[in-house]
């Protein structure tokens, strides 16, 4: 026995005070009339015998009111074992809906056995549904309905995401919050490894909890699967477009597989791979010819285990014309145009078509036709061409500006306006070169440059950059890349040229990204996932595109937002595997495949010992514990606050009644 707040327990101190009162009661005496006081002696009377306590029963339950009082403030407590008050227990189903339990009759065996535990529970007892996944879902509520509870048990479906002990542990800690009853947990699952948590004290269970598991697995079971694909998200080139697919096999023996390529549901490519004992393989499809717009894909292997569901992996991939791009430079200049479009095939797999042109013959060039022009250390430019240029960008165009040695030798920039204050010629100082100094990791440009390491800048342009954004500066503060919008369009200066001579930088590896993601940024041409996970989010909009309509069709052909979600919301979460139809913010029309999270494909179970220790049960099993292991007996503190404000109430009544009737009884006294 304890006392949740024992310094309450001081107020019994105030039990002296009835007894004081009592003492302090005065003696009265009635006259009684007498002929002659002679006869009487004269003595000191005792006040002695006066002041004994009289009216005991009253004073005892007077001292039983204020001790009682104390007692309940104090709040007393016995501790007692969950099992001693089973009658207020809550039996709380929980059962597995993750991928991995479509392996087999997992998931029926899991419903079976829920039920059976419904039927054996006794008929006072309330007991409430759950759903585990990659979250904790309430099927019913509290209830001793044995209707509405089978009801909940029959209702689970399988799903596409992956179990979390850790979610299901945070769940309970929160109940128990609320809750304070004890909860005898029923985990009815596959009890795979994946699904326990980075570390194994995210799965503790309050006190109230006793668990009880129901493996409904055999121990780990061969699985071979579709570990994952890669493939273009867009496709310019069909035949030069690759897709390589990793076949693995979790606790398999060494097995040929057959793998096929599908466009939308036909088979285009089949091959055989060797997958060796618990490992991985992989295949390579040469070619990927697909229609143009929106195609779904997939590859997939001949099912020879209990989980066909992850035998195929879905992505969607995009057919398009490649992008056309001008490239205008001096006549004199060999280099720029080779080692542009070196870069520019190596990194985009054919999605731009690269026109070349010297500036002595772009007189009658129209850059309307193409996604975007880059001049490469123009001196100049015709009228007649700058002119249409000029106009191309206001409309919405871009270019991209090569400022070296031949454009320093005119005052202003072409196109993109500011006046050159000054042309550094590094390689003449004694430092003889410099170096990227600051980037915007924010800028497209710049994102995958790592600060461009290593790159030698011998000569740069200084421009005044008035209205336009830096994305990169040389170590003395010389601004590198500067972009400046006009009209609707924007154009972007490279402050050095695009040769070997005023810098080194086509001869290092990160001028490859660098100019793949430069013409990816000025052609508007966004990169492509043709593939996500299930539980993965999906940006919808970004913060310029508030109020705008998006529409979302998931598998069933279903549109899961509704009219209010589709106008506000920035994200929507991909909870189930299959192709999602999108029309975004933007306009865009996209097409995702989705597919379950492949770690869900390795049906390892967690050791016993783990289980064991997780249930707190590390003894012998018992008989008992066949179906389940049940853990250690918990205590809970039980409040005997009641008991004590009933008894408060007892002595107080029992006093009222008693002090009236001695009242009455003093009254009537002569």
């Amino acid at each position: 026995m304890g006392f949740l707040a024992p310094w309450f327990l001081a107020g019994a101190v105030a039990a002296g005070l009835p007894i004081y009162l009592h003492l302090l009661r005065r003696h009265r005496t009635t006259p009684l009339p007498f002929s002659s006081l002679m006869f009487f002696e004269r003595r000191t009377q005792s006040s002695i015998k006066h002041r004994r306590l009289r009216y005991l029963l009253l004073l005892a339950f007077r001292l039983a009111v204020i001790l009682l009082l104390a007692l309940a403030f104090a709040n007393p407590f016995i501790e007692r074992s969950a099992a001693s008050i089973s009658g207020d227990k809550l039996d709380l189903l929980v059962i597995d809906d993750s991928f991995s339990m479509r392996a087999g009759t997992r998931l029926a065996d899991a419903k079976r056995d829920a039920l059976s535990v419904l039927d054996a529970r006794k008929p006072s007892e309330r007991a409430q549904v759950m759903a585990l996944g990659s979250q904790v879902h309430v099927l019913t509520e509290p209830t001793q309905d044995s209707g509405v509870l089978r009801s909940g048990v029959n209702s689970v479906q399988p799903t596409d995401t992956r179990a979390s002990f850790g979610e299901l542990a945070g769940t309970l800690r929160s109940m128990a919050e609320t809750v304070h009853t004890p909860i005898e947990l029923h985990l009815f699952s596959d009890m795979q490894r994946s699904a326990m948590p980075g570390s194994f004290a995210e799965m503790a269970l309050p006190g109230n909890v006793s668990l009880v598991l129901h493996s409904e697995a055999r121990g780990s079971e061969p699985n071979w699967t579709v570990e994952s694909v890669s493939a273009p998200g867009e496709v310019f080139d069909p035949k030069k477009s690759r897709v390589q697919a990793v076949i693995s096999g979790y606790h398999t023996p060494a097995a040929k597989r057959s793998v096929s390529l599908v466009v939308n549901g036909k088979a285009i490519a089949t091959q055989t791979v060797d997958v060796p004992p618990e490992g991985r393989a992989s295949v390579e499809f040469s070619s990927l010819d697909v229609p143009y717009g929106l195609t779904r894909c997939e590859v997939r292997i001949d099912s020879a285990d209990s989980l066909p569901a992850d035998d195929a992996s879905l992505f969607a991939v995009k057919r398009s014309d490649p992008r056309k791009v001008l490239f205008v430079y001096e006549s004199n200049d060999t280099r720029s145009p080779l080692y542009f479009r070196a870069a520019l095939t190596s990194a985009a797999e054919s999605a731009f078509n690269l026109e070349t042109v010297t500036v002595d013959r772009v007189a009658n060039a129209q850059p309307a036709g193409h996604d975007f022009v880059v001049l490469s250390d123009v001196a100049s430019l015709p009228s007649s061409f700058e002119s249409a240029l000029t106009n191309y960008v206001k409309a919405g165009g871009s270019v991209f500006v090569a400022a070296g040695t031949s454009a320093a030798r005119h005052p202003r920039i072409p196109i993109f306006g500011d006046t050159i204050t000054d042309s550094r010629y590094y390689s003449r100082e004694g430092a003889r070169f410099l170096t990227v100094g600051q980037t915007d990791p924010s800028y497209p440009s710049v994102e995958k440059a790592n600060r461009w390491a290593g790159v030698k800048f011998y000569f740069a342009v200084r421009v005044a950059g008035t209205d336009a954004r830096v994305a990169a500066r040389l170590t003395d503060q010389t601004p590198l890349l500067l972009e400046k919008k006009i009209g609707e369009g924007r154009v972007l200066l490279f402050a050095s040229g695009l040769d070997n001579f005023t810098n080194d930088f086509p001869l290092h590896p990160v001028f490859i990204p660098f100019i793949d993601q430069t013409a990816r940024y000025l052609s508007g041409m966004e990169t492509r996932a043709g593939s996500r996970i299930v539980d993965s989010f999906l940006e919808l909009r970004t913060a310029k595109e508030q109020s705008v309509g998006v529409e979302v069709i998931d598998p069933d052909g279903k549109r899961p937002l509704s009219l209010k979600e589709a106008t506000a919301a920035q994200s929507f979460q991909l909870t189930r595997a299959g192709f999602y139809q999108l029309r975004l913010a933007n306009g865009r029309q996209d097409l995702v495949g989705v597919n379950a999270d492949r770690r869900e494909s390795d049906l390892d179970v967690v050791p016993k010992d783990i289980l064991a220790l997780w249930t707190g049960n590390t003894g012998t099993s018992s008989p008992e514990a066949s179906s389940g292991t049940v853990a250690q007996d918990q205590k809970k503190p039980y409040s005997l606050w009641w008991y004590a404000m009933l008894l408060l109430l007892v002595a107080a009544i029992a006093e009222s009644l008693l002090s009236s009737q001695y009242l009455t009884m003093s009254r009537e006294e002569p």
